[in-house]
C-alpha cells in the first residue's frame, strides 16, 4: 500500500515538473529561428552603432586625451613666422620669428564625441625702423601674447617689449607700441586658421 502511494506521488510529480528541453516539435511550436550572417562594414562595429572615434582600446569610447604638442608648436611657428611687413605712417616692421612657442594642444574623446583644445603663450621677435627726429632708427623687440586659449582669439592682447629703447621718448614708444599692434589682427587670423586646422585633426 505503501508502495502504491508512493509511485502515485512520483507520476504527480513528473505530470506537473518543468520540462526544460523540448525534443519534440509540437504543431503549435514557434519556427525555428533562421541563422543570419551579419555584415561588420554595414553595422559599423557589429551591433548596429557607429565605428569608435578613439583607440581600438577604447571601443566605448569613454574618455582618450592625445596630445598634439609637437604638430601644434610646429604649425604656428610656420603659420606666425610668415607674417610678413606692415608699413606704418612713419615706419615699418616684420617679425623675424616666433621666439617663444609655449603650450599644449590635446584631442579629447569623450562619450564617443571629439573635442579639441590649446593653451599657448607666445613671443613674436620683430624688427623695424621708425623716423624718429628726422632720422630712421631702427628698433627690435619682442611682442608679447600672454596664455589664452581655444575661442579665446577676440581677447588677445599684445605687449610690446624693446631690445633697447635708449633714444627713444615716452611719445617715441608710445607711438611705436600702437604701430606694433596692427600685427595683432593678421596674427588673430592665422590663428583662426590653426583652430581650424586642429578640429580638422
Amino acid at each position: 500500500m505503501e508502495d502504491t502511494a508512493a509511485a502515485a506521488t512520483a507520476t504527480a510529480e513528473k505530470a506537473s515538473s518543468y520540462r526544460y528541453w523540448v525534443r519534440e516539435s509540437t504543431g503549435d511550436a514557434a519556427p525555428l529561428p533562421v541563422p543570419r550572417k551579419l555584415d561588420p562594414a554595414a553595422n559599423g562595429n557589429g551591433n548596429g552603432n557607429p565605428p569608435p572615434l578613439g583607440s581600438v582600446w577604447n571601443q566605448a569610447g569613454t574618455w582618450e586625451e592625445k596630445n598634439l604638442n609637437s604638430w601644434a608648436n610646429s604649425r604656428i611657428k610656420d603659420l606666425l613666422g610668415s607674417l610678413g611687413s606692415l608699413e606704418f605712417p612713419t615706419g615699418k616692421a616684420s617679425i623675424d620669428e616666433v621666439s617663444k612657442c609655449s603650450g599644449d594642444a590635446f584631442q579629447v574623446t569623450v562619450r564617443n564625441k571629439k573635442r579639441v583644445g590649446y593653451n599657448y603663450e607666445l613671443s613674436l621677435k620683430f624688427r623695424g625702423e621708425w623716423l624718429i627726429k628726422e632720422e630712421n632708427k631702427k628698433i627690435k623687440g619682442h611682442l608679447d601674447i600672454p596664455e589664452f586659449s581655444f575661442g579665446e582669439l577676440e581677447d588677445l592682447e599684445v605687449q610690446v617689449r624693446f631690445s633697447d629703447d635708449k633714444g627713444l621718448t615716452y611719445d617715441d614708444k608710445t607711438r611705436i607700441c600702437k604701430d606694433l599692434k596692427s600685427f595683432l589682427t593678421p596674427v588673430q587670423e592665422k590663428m583662426r586658421m590653426f583652430e581650424e586646422e586642429l578640429k580638422g585633426r
